[in-house]
C-alpha cells in the first residue's frame, strides 16, 4: 500500500541553555535514555524512536527502494561480476607456516588459512562463514600465536563494536571454554603463548582499559596492566615488528602516548615519553635501540629520530631522519637491516627504503598523474624482504614483494576484474581547484576517455576533510558502474585530510573547519567551469565526518547540487560535543573543540552544524543512511537532521532516511551485503541527474 505522505516526527518541547545562550531542539527525543542497552540489544529501542524510524524506512522503501529495485539490481549484479569471488591473499610467512585468506564462491565471508612454509596442504584455521551464523557478522580479525598452536579471534554480532575474543585450539579446531567480552577487536600474544593482551571497553563504549588474559582462567581475573584516567583518550594495544615489546598507545587525535611492555618477561609498561599536548609519536624497535616516528619539536610533517631502550625519553631523542616540510612521513616499517618509510609529497606517496648498515637509500614511485602505494606489513622482522601494494584509479591494485638486498620487485598478485577491464577506456586526471583564501585543493577525477567537456556530463563528487583522512588515488570495482554510465568520479582532497601535508589537516579542524566545506565547494564551482559537469549535475557524496560535509555544503550551497547522499552523518555536531557521556565525545574535542568549556567553541559549533543551521530554503534530494547500533554517530543524529529538514524545508525534492536496524557504523556485514548499500547510492544519484530509466553502461 502506497504511503500519501513522508513521515513527519513529533516535535516535543526541549531547550538548552550554555553560555548564557538558549537553543530549542525539538527533536531531542529521538535520542533513547536508554542508549547505552540499544547498542547491545536492538530491541530495546523506546517504542516512539522505533515506530518514527521504521516509518521512515517505510517511506524510502514505498517511493525508492521499490521503484528502483530493478536498477539497484542491475549495478549489484555489475560490481559483483567485477569481483573476483574466489580469491586469495598473497601468504605471509611465520616460522614453519605462511599465513592468508581466501574466499570461495559465492561465500560473505573468509577462510583464515594456513600452509607448510615451503608448500603443501592447506590448514583451515576459522571458516567466518561457518561461524557468522545468519546475523550480523562483523569479523574483528585474528591472531595466530607465537607458538602457533592457537588462534584468538573476535567477532561483533550486532554492529555495536563491542567484540568477543574466542581462543581456537588449532589442534582440535575447537574453542576453548573461556570468553573475553565487551573487548576492542585485537588481542596481542605474550612471547610464550601462555597469555595476551587485549583492550577493555567502558560501559559508554570507550577503550579505556588493557587487560591481561592468561590462558584457562576466566575474564574476570584478567590483571589490569593499564587503565586511562582521562575520558579524552582512547588506548589501543599492539607490538613491535621485532615482536620484543607489547606496545599501549593512549591517544586523541593530536596527542599520543607510548608504553612498553617485555614481550617475554612481562611486568608493569614503561612509558616511552609522557603526553605533550600536540605531540604525536609511534615506536619500533631494533637491537635495543627505539625509532621513533614523530612530530616532535616543531617536526609538523614527522621526522624519525632514535633513542636506548634503557633511556627512552624526548630528551634522548636523536634524528636519523630529519623533518623535511612538504614531505609528510605517514608511516614507517623497521626491519633487522632496513627502516622503511611511506611519505606523501606533492599530494603523491613514495616508499623510501634506507639500509641502516650503510645509510644508503632507495626511493620507489610511480609514473602516474594520481594513484595509491601503500606498506603491508608482514609478521617477521629478520627478513630482506618488503611488500607494497600499488593501485590507480584506471589500474587494478597490484601487490609486489621486493627484495632489499638485490632491489628485485616481483608481483605477487594483479586484482583480476571477470567481467573484464580495460584500463585505456578511462582517464584519470589531477586537477587544482582555487579555494576562497588562495589555497590549491588537489581534485582527482575518473571519466571514460573521450568525454566532450560541455558540461552535459553528470558527476558524482566524494569528500571527507576530517581526522587527517585522506583519500587514496585508488582502483574500485564499485565506481565503474556510474564512469560507464556517463558519470565523471570526482574526489576532493579537502583540508582536514592530510593530502598535502599535516598544514593541510590543521588548517582543516577546530577554528578553521570551515575550509573544508567551501574547499569541497570551490572544487565543484571549478569542475563546472572546466566544463565537467554543470551546476545541478553534481551529486555530493560524502560519509561519518564526510556526512558532516555533507550537511554544511546542503544548507550553504545547495542550489549547486543534484542530489546529496549522507552515510552514517555526523550532522548534530554541537549536541554530541556538549554530550560527554557518549564514547567519542572528549576525544574530539581537539578536533573541533570543547563547547563545554569554552563559549568561542560553542559559537563556532554552532556556526556550521548542520542540524542547528537547516533553513527554510529549498534542498536538493538528499539521502541518508544509518545504522541502528553505530557507536560512532549514534542513529540519531541522521534521524533528528531529516525530522528538521522535513518540517522546515520549502521543496518538494525527495528526501529519504534509510536506517539499517541490524547494522552500526560500517554498514551491512558480508562482502556481497555492501555492494547492495552502494547500488542503492549509485541508484539515487543517477535517480537525481534523471538518468534513472534510461542509462545504460558502456562495454
Amino acid at each position: 500500500m502506497t504511503q500519501p505522505t513522508p513521515p513527519l516526527a513529533p516535535q516535543r518541547p526541549f531547550e538548552d541553555t550554555r553560555h548564557g545562550v538558549t537553543r530549542q531542539d525539538p527533536y531531542c527525543w529521538l535520542r533513547a535514555e536508554n542508549w547505552r542497552e540499544v547498542m547491545a540489544d536492538p530491541t530495546t529501542l523506546p517504542s516512539d524512536i522505533r515506530a518514527y524510524i521504521e516509518a521512515e524506512n517505510a517511506w524510502y522503501e514505498d517511493r525508492f527502494g521499490t521503484p528502483t529495485r530493478p536498477l539497484q539490481d542491475e549495478i549489484y549484479a555489475e560490481i559483483r561480476a567485477r569481483i573476483k569471488e574466489e580469491d586469495s591473499s598473497v601468504p605471509s610467512p611465520d616460522g614453519p607456516f605462511a599465513y592468508y585468506s581466501r574466499t570461495r564462491e559465492g561465500d560473505q565471508y573468509a577462510l583464515i588459512c594456513r600452509t607448510p612454509r615451503e608448500g603443501g596442504g592447506e590448514d583451515i584455521l576459522l571458516d567466518c562463514n561457518a561461524e557468522a551464523g545468519e546475523g550480523y557478522f562483523g569479523f574483528g580479525g585474528a591472531e595466530h600465536s607465537p607458538c602457533h598452536s592457537m588462534l584468538a579471534w573476535a567477532a561483533d554480532r550486532n554492529g555495536s563494536e563491542y567484540y568477543t575474543i574466542l581462543i581456537r585450539d588449532l589442534d582440535t579446531g575447537t574453542d576453548r571454554a573461556e570468553r573475553i567480552e565487551k573487548a576492542g577487536s585485537g588481542a596481542v600474544w605474550a612471547s610464550d603463548s601462555t597469555a595476551f593482551y587485549y583492550v577493555e571497553l567502558d560501559e559508554s563504549h570507550r577503550p579505556f582499559r588493557v587487560r591481561r588474559h592468561v590462558l584457562g582462567t576466566a575474564q574476570a581475573e584478567d590483571a589490569i596492566v593499564y587503565e586511562e584516567a582521562d575520558p579524552g583518550f582512547f588506548v589501543g594495544v599492539g607490538e613491535t615488528q621485532s615482536r620484543r615489546f607489547i606496545t599501549i598507545s593512549a591517544h586523541d587525535h593530536q596527542t599520543s602516548e607510548v608504553w612498553l611492555i617485555d614481550a617475554e618477561q612481562g611486568g608493569d609498561p614503561v612509558c616511552v615519553e609522557p603526553r605533550h599536548e600536540n605531540t604525536e609519536y609511534d615506536v619500533e624497535e631494533r637491537g635495543g635501540v627505539l625509532f621513533i616516528h614523530t612530530n616532535d619539536d616543531e617536526a609538523e610533517d614527522f621526522k624519525i629520530a632514535t633513542a636506548p631502550i634503557d633511556a627512552p625519553g624526548q630528551a634522548n631523542w636523536t634524528d636519523l631522519v630529519a623533518h623535511e616540510p612538504g614531505t609528510l612521513i605517514l608511516d614507517i616499517e623497521l626491519l633487522a637491516n632496513h627502516l622503511i618509510r611511506l611519505e606523501r609529497r606533492d599530494g603523491l606517496p613514495r616508499i623510501v627504503v634506507r639500509d641502516l648498515r650503510d645509510d644508503t637509500e632507495e626511493t620507489i614511485s610511480f609514473p602516474e598523474e594520481a594513484y595509491s602505494l601503500g606498506l603491508m606489513g608482514g609478521y617477521e622482522f629478520d627478513t630482506a624482504t618488503i611488500r607494497f601494494s600499488y593501485s590507480s584509479p584506471t589500474t587494478p591494485a597490484q601487490i609486489f614483494d621486493m627484495d632489499l638486498e638485490t632491489g628485485e620487485r616481483t608481483l605477487r598478485k594483479q586484482q583480476d576484474v571477470p567481467s573484464g577491464h580495460d584500463p585505456d577506456l578511462y582517464e584519470t586526471r589531477r586537477l587544482f581547484a582555487t579555494a576562497p583564501d588562495g589555497e590549491e585543493v588537489p581534485v582527482t577525477l575518473l571519466y571514460r576517455r573521450g568525454l566532450a567537456l560541455d558540461g552535459s556530463a553528470p558527476l558524482l563528487l566524494y569528500g571527507y576533510g576530517s581526522y587527517g583522512h585522506s583519500i587514496p588515488a585508488s582502483f574500485s570495482v564499485s565506481n565503474l558502474s556510474l564512469v560507464d554510465r556517463g558519470f565523471v568520479y570526482a574526489v576532493a582532497h579537502i583540508r582536514g585530510g592530510m593530502d598535502k601535508g599535516y598544514r593541510w589537516y590543521k588548517s582543516g579542524r577546530a577554528e578553521h573547519k570551515t575550509n573544508t566545506f567551501t574547499d569541497f565547494i570551490a572544487a565543484a564551482e571549478m569542475l563546472v567551469a572546466k566544463g565537467y559537469t554543470s551546476k545541478g549535475r553534481i551529486v555530493a557524496e560524502g560519509g561519518s565526518a564526510g556526512g558532516m560535509l555533507m550537511g554544511a555544503i546542503a544548507n550553504m550551497r545547495p542550489d549547486l547540487w543534484a542530489g546529496i547522499v549522507a552515510n552514517v552523518p555526523f550532522v548534530d555536531v554541537l549536541n554530541t560535543m556538549l554530550d560527554d557521556t557518549l564514547p567519542l565525545t572528549p576525544p574530539e574535542w581537539p578536533e573541533w573543540g570543547n563547547p563545554i568549556a569554552s563559549r568561542e567553541a560553542y559559537d563556532r559549533i554552532a556556526s556550521y552544524s548542520p542540524y542547528d543551521n537547516v533553513t527554510a530554503q529549498d534542498y536538493p534530494p538528499i539521502l541518508a543512511l544509518a545504522g541502528l547500533t553505530d557507536p560512532r554517530v549514534t542513529y540519531w543524529e541522521p534521524a533528528k537532521w531529516v525530522a528538521r529538514l522535513r518540517a522546515t524545508k520549502t521543496d518538494a525534492n525527495a528526501l529519504f532516511l534509510r536506517t539499517n536496524m541490524d547494522a552500526g557504523h560500517g554498514g551491512a556485514s558480508g562482502r556481497f551485503e555492501r555492494i547492495r548499500e552502494t547500488a542503492i547510492t549509485y541508484a539515487f544519484a543517477l535517480h537525481c541527474v534523471g538518468m534513472a530509466e534510461t542509462s545504460t553502461p558502456a562495454h
